[in-house]
């Protein structure tokens, strides 16, 4: 288990995670280095389960243990996405055009004194803060809007079973365009799954 997995068409295994307190808000990390903010993720290894790539990600990224959190649920199947051009590292072997992602959803049962970023070597951030449901969506980087809306809609009912908060008011009109398109695809290849899970698509920006 040394490398990373990215499969024959170039998408590389990743784990989302999505963690919660008790208000529902969700942990936003910020970057280090960089004015950037997303959730905590990270690649797969070779023969690592996602929940086992989950919780190591956990405890490298934000200190957390499988004893910090309860794990509420999990997306059905991958959600892809491809990388923009410029991102895209001709010069490696294999060449990874995108991720495919498992994004989970937990809740924090511990304190958020335990929440640190000294268990790696190479910290992926330098700070965090608790945010309102839709919010991460507007603070990720632009070609990650989709994946986020899409794991967010899927998930979200974990912490919301009565229906999910409102989408912003001032949230581009195209925005909800294509987060609306995105759900009905994933309900439509729901609905012609006789096994029930969800066959994700590659969105691109």
């Amino acid at each position: 288990m040394s490398n990373d997995h990215i499969d024959a068409e170039g998408f590389r295994a990743n784990v989302g995670i999505i963690l919660s307190n008790d208000d529902d808000q969700l942990l936003l990390a910020g970057r280090v280095g960089s004015k950037g903010w997303q959730f905590p993720q990270g690649g797969m290894l070779e023969g690592e389960s996602a929940e086992e790539a989950m919780f190591r990600e956990l405890h490298e990224e934000v200190g957390l243990t499988d004893s910090d959190v309860a794990v509420l649920g999990s997306t059905a199947d991958w959600i892809r996405y491809r990388l923009p051009k410029r991102f895209v590292r001709h010069d490696r072997t294999p060449l990874c055009i995108g991720q495919k992602q498992r994004w989970f959803m937990l809740r924090l049962t511990g304190s958020d004194a335990e929440v640190r970023f000294d268990r790696s070597d190479t910290p992926e951030f330098d700070r965090w803060r608790w945010v309102e449901f839709w919010r991460p969506v507007n603070e990720v980087i632009y070609f990650k809007r989709r994946v986020y809306a899409r794991a967010l809609q899927e998930l979200g009912p974990y912490l919301y079973p009565d229906g999910l908060p409102p989408q912003p008011r001032w949230w581009p009109n195209r925005w909800r365009a294509m987060f609306d398109k995105d759900l009905r695809r994933a309900n439509e290849s729901c609905e012609r799954d006789p096994s029930g899970r969800l066959q994700n698509g590659s969105p691109d920006e």
